[in-house]
C-alpha cells in the first residue's frame, strides 16, 4: 500500500475542488507487478477542475504523483465523477 501517494493525491485534488468532502482516493490492486493504480473520485461538478483544459491538470497531477513514488513502478491515476 502506498499511503504517501494516496495522501499526496488527496491533498492535491482537494486543493482544486469545491466539494472537498466528496473526494475519494483509493489504491486498487493490478495484475501488473510494476504498476500502482489509484482511483480518484470527485463530484460531477468538480470534474472539469480536476481534468483541466485538454487534460493538462490531470496530467500535472499524474506527473507529481509519479515523481513522488519511491518505488520503480508506473503510477496510473484514473479520474471519475459521481
Amino acid at each position: 500500500m502506498n499511503n504517501h501517494l494516496i495522501e499526496l493525491t488527496t491533498f492535491i485534488v482537494k486543493s482544486l475542488v469545491d466539494e472537498q468532502e466528496l473526494v475519494s482516493v483509493k489504491e486498487f490492486p493490478t495484475s501488473e507487478d510494476d504498476t500502482i493504480l489509484i482511483e480518484v473520485m470527485v463530484s460531477n461538478s468538480d470534474m472539469g477542475k480536476v481534468i483541466g483544459k485538454k487534460g493538462k491538470t490531470a496530467n500535472a497531477i499524474r506527473n507529481l504523483v509519479q515523481v513522488a513514488s519511491k518505488e520503480n513502478k508506473k503510477v496510473k491515476l484514473n479520474f471519475d465523477a459521481f
